[in-house]
């Protein structure tokens, strides 16, 4: 049987969940500043290579620490700004941040809700979600990628003993970098 990977090219999408995915999740808190935000090992490495291989690489993200007054957005947006430029100076790149700082889980941009992969499509026209993956640590990013039509990677950075029979993933990698190595 062939490999996900395998029918992968330039022409592809790459959703990335953050927390637990490119960053070390804090267990039951929130990333609120840049100083407490660490890259999960070998983040770098594997956007370097995703870069040589997606068109468009995403990060879709649920913030609701800004609604609850935890994280201030000028925080956030520091976040992301600092770990975009870490990212491209290892010669790895994120085309575009898509968060969603909502309270309420049923809110249409908040995951596992299609709002921000449609916001996506919209800004990146060119987008087709059948030839896209979404790599995340939780459910509800393969529930959001399922709601797409995207391929879903689950990442057992955060919960190592999910069922991987589960409808709603299509591979299991241990980290980002592995998955990046199998492409």
């Amino acid at each position: 049987m062939a490999k996900i990977s395998d029918t992968v090219d330039n022409t592809w999408t790459l959703f990335l969940d953050r927390d637990g995915v490119i960053n070390i999740e804090r267990h039951l808190k929130y990333i609120n500043h840049w100083d407490e935000f660490i890259f999960h090992e070998g983040v770098k490495e594997a956007l370097r290579i995703f870069a040589a291989r997606f068109k468009y690489i995403l990060v879709i993200t649920n913030q609701r620490g800004v609604s609850k007054g935890l994280t201030r957005l000028e925080d956030l947006h520091i976040i992301h700004h600092n770990m975009v430029a870490e990212i491209k100076m290892a010669g790895g790149r994120i085309d575009k941040i898509y968060f969603c700082t909502d309270m309420e889980q049923n809110s249409f941009n908040r995951k596992p809700n299609p709002g921000m992969g449609l916001q996506a499509k919209h800004d990146f026209e060119t987008i087709d979600f059948s030839k896209s993956m979404m790599v995340g640590d939780k459910l509800s990013d393969m529930e959001f990628g399922r709601n797409l039509g995207c391929t879903t990677i689950f990442l057992s950075t955060t919960d190592p003993n999910i069922d991987q029979a589960d409808n709603r993933i299509d591979a299991v990698y241990n980290s980002l970098l592995d998955f990046a190595r199998d492409l």
